[in-house]
This record gives C-alpha cells, structure tokens and sequence, in this order.
C-alpha cells in the first residue's frame, strides 16, 4: 500500500501537470461576458493608466504602469511605487473598488502613483532573448533575482521618468521583501527611497500557519527537479486551468462568490464581511497571476530556515555557485531606509512572530503598527473594503510626510 506522502505526491504531481497543460479558450470566452457585467475597468472611474516598458539588466521587459486621476492637475512630490506581492500583479490595486482599493485611493490623494510588476506575472513574461515558451532558463528566477534585478530596474525608470532624485515605496509582502533583498546585494539603492512602507512585509516565513499554502510550497521544492525535467517551470499562470475555472465559477451569482471567499479564509484565515461580493467575483480574473516553479520552491525552503537567506541548491551547487556549503543571509542590516510596517494579527501567510523578528534586524524602524482590526489577514490587504480606514491613513500619513505638498 502507497503511503500517505506517496499519495500526496502522485495527487500535487498530477494536479500540477494538468494546471499547466490544459487551456480551454471556451471558459475565458464565458468568464470574460460574465466579468464584463459585474466589472467596471477603471478608466470608468476616471483612471488613466500610462504603460511603460522597464528592461532589466538581465534582459527581462517589466510592464509598469503609471495612473492618473481626473482631478489631479498638479501631483505631489517624489513619486510612489506601489509593488505587488507573490502570484498577483499590478492589477490587483483595483479589485476592491473605487472606494477602497489602493491604486484609486492614492491617486485621489494625487500622488503620482507607479505600479510595479515583478518578472513570470501577466504584465511582465517578456525578455529580451528568452522565449518563456521554449527556453526554460526564462523561469530559473526566484525573489533573490527579483530584488536584485528587478526592484532596482524599477526604481532606476521612475526616477529618470519623473526626473526626481528619490522616490517612496509601498511593497506588500513578496514587493517588501524583494526590496529588503535589493538593499543588501546592491549598495546605494536604499538610498534612492525617502521612506519603506512595508505591508505584510515576506522576509523569512519560518512559523507560516497556512497549511495549505505551506503543503504547496514544500511540496513544489520537494518536487522541483520533477516538474522542471517535466517542462513545468511555470505555476499557476493566468490563462492556467485552475485560474480560468475559478474565475468563471467565483462570477457565477454571489453564493459561488461566498464559496470562493471562504477558499480565500481556507488559504489565509476568514475575515467576514471584510472582502464584498463584487470583488470575490472579480479578483480571480487575474489571481492567480502566475511565477516561477523556482521562485515557489524558494518559498518552500523560507518555511524551513530562521534565516533570511538565498536559494538552497544542497552543499556541492552551493560551494560552486556561493562559494560556502551554506546559502548566504540577507544583510537585513543594510535597509537603512526609514520603514513603516502594517500587519495584521490574523495573517496565516505572513505570521506576526516572523514580523517581530524581521523589525529587530531593521535598523531605522519608525513604526511599528499592528492593524487594529484583530481579524486583518494577509490578503485583506489588496482585497479588503476595510483598508480606507485601517490601513490608508498610516500610509497617507507617511508618504504626505515624505512629499511635497502642492
């Protein structure tokens, strides 16, 4: 008789092959005339969205996005750079609405306003000379390129666009810490942000209580070298299986929407009456937005370190590629930025004792705030209609005192 981890095995191996190689065309064709009558984009809401093309240095092209509001003739002073966490992308900042989600919020305060995309999500599969489709050293990434490459590439762009010197960051879990990783590996660029406000900042994950989302991520670092060899080097892509049936089931009616938010409290913890129906109908759109096989593995061994270190390739790989048995920690030392931090006691993701850790390795903490609300989970933050009054202030507060006030 197989054993249980067999089973778990064989069960992940093959739900994985089938996310990755069905598409079904019909599913996107009934989701979308479903989302076209519950959405509204938000140029409805007066929202004008500036693409523009960021190449990094290792030649991946980065869709960003600056957003402008109607009555913002004049903005306020440095710009801000809005980052998404892991398997979400700059649409995220939209779903819960005019009234509540961030994008909106921020550019009714007129700030110019920059939304990132990190390397494997919708806005940001393109590179300069790897086709994501055929050469699989495309997706041999992870957070450590990410905040090497990818978060300095940003930075650099908006400050040449707008001419400013410096700039200010929101990052929200993996966008916190794929900057804390930038500011260790590459001098001088915590010096180009006023000010860090990390929300559900993702450094080490040591005492994540998601089972689910742990049993994902361990799984897939345990079963890397198989889905690689197998040609699957991209998870939960937008257009997947698995994103397209649960988009077109979350827009049926709001009972299917209810089910989808408890799958949501599943994954993290359940906050009632803190995400609307409208926007459980609408987010799985484009969640999940896809990443790495690599970069999920990375997650996987983060659960199992007290560190806050690079990738794990086992002793020999690593005396080669670091030139130690043992991966290298992250220089926590080095974000001197001034840092805010926003978190929320009920996160299952983002647990609040690796919280606790990561502000004693920071060495310029302003604050330190726990969100009010007893029930504020990881997801809250993107999703939530509560974030205009328990998480916007303290970041208005923050960016107004770091900006010039026209």
């Amino acid at each position: 008789m197989a054993s249980k981890a067999r089973v778990t095995f064989n069960i992940l191996l093959a739900a994985l092959i089938i996310e990755n190689i069905l598409r079904f065309p019909l599913v996107t064709l009934i989701n979308n005339s479903f989302n076209s009558t519950i959405y509204k984009t938000p140029e409805f809401y007066g929202i004008s969205l500036e693409e523009h093309n960021v190449t990094t240095e290792d030649g991946y092209i980065l869709k960003i996005f600056r957003v402008s509001g109607r009555n913002c003739v004049v903005k306020k002073k440095p710009p801000v750079i809005l980052m998404h966490g892991l398997l979400q992308s700059s649409d995220v900042w939209f779903d819960a609405g005019p009234n509540a989600g961030l994008a909106y919020l921020l550019t009714e305060a007129c700030f110019d306003l920059w939304l990132g995309n990190q390397r494997g999500n919708y806005h940001a599969k393109r590179h300069l000379f790897l086709d994501p489709d055929r050469n699989p050293r495309f997706w041999h990434f992870s957070v450590d390129e990410i905040g090497f490459y990818d978060i300095p590439a940003t930075i650099d762009y908006v400050l040449k666009a707008t001419g400013e010197k410096k700039l200010n960051y929101i990052g929200y879990s993996q966008g916190a810490g794929t900057f804390f990783i930038m500011c260790s590996e590459r001098p001088g660029y915590c010096d180009k942000a006023n000010v860090l406000i990390g929300v559900a900042p993702a450094a080490r994950q040591t005492h994540t209580k998601s089972v689910p989302y742990r049993t994902m991520t361990k799984s897939v670092e345990n079963l890397e070298s198989t889905l690689t060899n197998m040609g699957i080097n991209e998870l939960f892509a937008r257009g997947s299986f698995g994103q397209q049936f649960s988009s077109f089931f979350c827009s049926l009616n709001s009972i299917t929407a209810d089910v989808c938010g408890l799958f949501i409290g599943f994954i993290d913890s359940l906050h009632t009456e803190s995400i609307n129906v409208k926007t459980l109908r609408h987010l799985f759109r484009h969640f999940p937005d896809g990443t790495s096989t690599h970069n999920i593995a990375r997650y996987g061994q983060s659960m199992s370190t007290r560190f806050f270190q690079k990738f794990d390739y086992g002793e020999a790989k690593n005396r080669k590629i670091y030139g130690d048995t043992k991966p290298p920690k992250y220089n926590l030392s080095a974000v001197t930025v001034p840092f805010v931090n926003l978190y929320g006691r009920n996160d299952k993701l983002v647990d609040p004792k690796d919280i606790t850790w990561l502000i004693k390795q920071l060495p310029n903490v302003l604050e330190d705030v726990e969100v009010a609300d007893p029930a504020w989970n990881h997801f809250d933050v993107a999703y939530s209609q509560l974030s205009k009054k328990l998480i916007y202030p303290k970041i208005d507060e923050y960016l107004s005192k770091y900006s010039d006030i026209m």
